[in-house]
């Protein structure tokens, strides 16, 4: 029990430059006490102990603001920075070195419809190795998340992400590749120059508009030409014509 604490202790050091000893996170770090609640409650929960474990949990949840389902199964190096509501739900997976910011939620898309038809099955994302969500995303339903990808704050990912992309938005599309797994990103996303998905859908769409109405201008210009040509003569010439012809009958 020690060693994997010390462990996790290890794991968050090296990934928040704000830790200064073991014992600062040891004493004042949320995210550590959160991943010891859930040491406790969830042997409990599989050995059956479910009250005792949900419990458990929630004196973690009271104490650190972070609601970890004691079903849920975590691997190691499990870091949550800040932590402050962060939601991991009952049959989430996470697998090994994943950092989850603030306000994160491993949900179920509709936990409140047909509850009943719901239990026993899986509802919620499993999050392979090395991921990084950053704060105020949502990921959302029985979807994977691959492995050294990367989840930009406050996007909601409902669909399965490959590994080793960045993904941003609402829903959230695929920007880049990361280039290595390794590689920390705070907030789940890059810090140079991202681009936005649609920000390019709707700067393509003002150069399609703008060549649109250079093409009507060109199509007004050759239609005024072709009136012009078709034109009948001036009314003063066919005034006179009629004159002529009138003089002529007569």
């Amino acid at each position: 029990m020690f060693k994997y604490l010390n462990e996790e202790i290890d794991g968050m050091m090296a990934r928040d430059p704000a830790a200064r000893s073991r014992w600062e996170v040891a004493l004042c770090y949320p995210g550590f006490h959160a991943i010891v609640f859930h040491s406790i409650a969830h042997p409990l929960w599989v050995r059956g102990w479910r009250v005792f474990a949900r419990f458990i949990s929630q004196v973690g949840r009271f104490m650190t603001g972070i609601e970890i389902h004691p079903g849920a199964t975590i691997g190691r190096h499990f870091f949550v920075d800040h932590g402050m509501g962060v939601v991991v739900g009952e049959t989430a997976v996470i697998g090994n070195n994943v950092t989850l910011y603030h306000g994160v939620t491993l949900g179920g898309v509709s936990p409140s419809v047909d509850s009943d038809g719901q239990r026993g099955q899986k509802r919620h994302p499993t999050l392979d190795d090395n991921v990084i969500v950053g704060s105020g995303a949502q990921v959302l339903g029985p979807i994977t998340v691959g492995h050294g990808a990367r989840v930009g704050a406050n996007a909601v990912v409902t669909k399965d992400v490959p590994c080793c992309v960045t993904v941003v938005g609402i829903p959230a599309k695929i920007v880049s590749k990361v280039l290595t797994e390794e590689s920390f990103e705070p907030y789940g996303t890059p810090m140079g120059d991202l681009p936005d998905p649609m920000v390019q859908i709707v700067e393509g769409l003002k150069t399609q508009v703008g060549g649109l109405k250079a093409r009507i201008e060109e199509l007004e210009h050759e239609l005024a030409e072709y009136e012009r040509a078709l034109a009948p003569v001036s009314l003063g010439e066919t005034e006179a014509e009629t004159k002529g012809g009138a003089t002529a009958k007569n």
